[in-house]
């Protein structure tokens, strides 16, 4: 399984594809005249006529991506055509998709990192961060090499959201996507991931995010890097590790039967409003410890989406669930492969 399509709006904003000028020859008068006189309206030839043609700096979240093994500049082209395009002390959001020259398996994940860090002071209103919106027919999740995302959170220190999306280690070499840290703004973090190397969540845990209410992370599979075991777990699902924290996402797992067992006794989730255990192997034995656990009435929402539950289990959660008040999303019930000497059929979402 694989992602498919890039996002289409983030912070609350309406994304808008930042598309570089298209310098062209001045007209002849002649020309110029024919132009006018029809109506033409001639493609932005400056980055301060592509801002102008474009939404206001506060109203989208700008996206700079550029097309794979396709002539044009890169991103940090781009991210220097915004500058000069809009005012970006207005900005409020940043998507980043495909930020290579070429192939993204021949360049160094830590290039976009530092050439973000290095413009935050031209971005002094941004609170929503995503980087690498890349989808499937651009690279495979499994080919986003990861890099440390830690400078980033250094570098704007007034962030609210952070989205990032990486891939499997080169060499086996375990990657340092973030080191513990202290960030009092931060309340989103989102990690997706079609193998989540142990160390992530041990230093996401051992980070002081006093503000952060929604956290979000892919656990993947082994074959692709995804070491993680539920003990790696036990620091996030401490009562006292996230003070605010009120959505928790542990998705996307091969282990998700074991995921839902951790939860369903840990004292962190009696102040959550919102949790997800979606898009993994959920089976009717994660959903069973989940009933005997302890009690889930009080949440809003519970989303357990793709999932291989039986029918009498999905029953069960509805009826012990949606009287208190609570959503339930049990959509996209999958069914398991035939059963081979890899394993017993299920699989998570996102993988590849």
């Amino acid at each position: 399984m694989a992602i498919d399509s890039p996002l289409t709006s983030f912070g609350g904003l309406p994304v808008h594809r930042l598309v570089p000028p298209r310098p062209y020859p001045p007209l002849d008068p002649k020309t110029a005249e024919l132009v006018a006189a029809n109506g033409i309206t001639m493609p932005p030839a400056t980055w301060r006529e592509v801002g102008a043609a474009g939404p206001r700096a506060q109203d989208a979240a700008w996206v700079l991506s550029a097309a794979p093994y396709e002539p044009g500049p890169a991103v940090p082209d781009r991210l220097a055509g915004l500058l000069e395009a809009v005012d970006t002390a207005n900005v409020r959001a940043l998507v980043i998709g495909y930020w290579a020259e070429g192939g993204l398996e021949h360049t160094t994940a830590d290039r976009i990192v530092e050439v973000l860090a290095a413009h935050a002071d031209r971005l002094p209103g941004l609170r929503h961060l995503f980087v690498n919106d890349i989808v499937a027919e651009q690279h495979e999740i499994s080919w986003i090499p990861p890099t440390d995302i830690t400078p980033l959170l250094d570098a704007y220190p007034d962030l609210v959201e952070l989205g990032y999306r990486f891939g499997a280690p080169r060499a086996g070499r375990p990657p340092v996507v973030l080191r513990p840290t202290r960030h009092t703004a931060l309340r989103r973090l989102t990690l997706q991931t079609g193998g989540m190397p142990a160390a992530v969540p041990a230093a996401i845990a051992a980070c002081d995010f006093p503000a952060l209410e929604h956290l979000d992370l892919w656990l993947g599979v082994s074959f692709y890097g995804g070491d993680a075991t539920v003990r790696d777990l036990d620091g996030i699902l401490a009562r006292d590790t996230f003070p605010a924290l009120r959505h928790l996402g542990l998705r996307n797992s091969e282990i998700q039967d074991d995921i839902a067992a951790a939860v369903a006794k840990a004292s962190t989730v009696a102040r959550l409003r919102s949790l997800d255990l979606s898009m993994g192997t959920l089976s009717d034995r994660g959903a069973e410890a989940l009933l005997v656990g302890r009690p889930l009435t009080h949440l809003d929402e519970l989303s357990l989406r793709h999932h291989f539950l039986g029918a009498g289990m999905r029953t069960r959660i509805r009826e012990a669930l949606e009287p208190h008040g609570v959503r339930v999303d049990l959509s996209d019930a999958r069914q398991r492969w035939e059963q081979d000497d890899t394993g017993d059929g299920r699989y998570t979402e996102v993988s590849e």
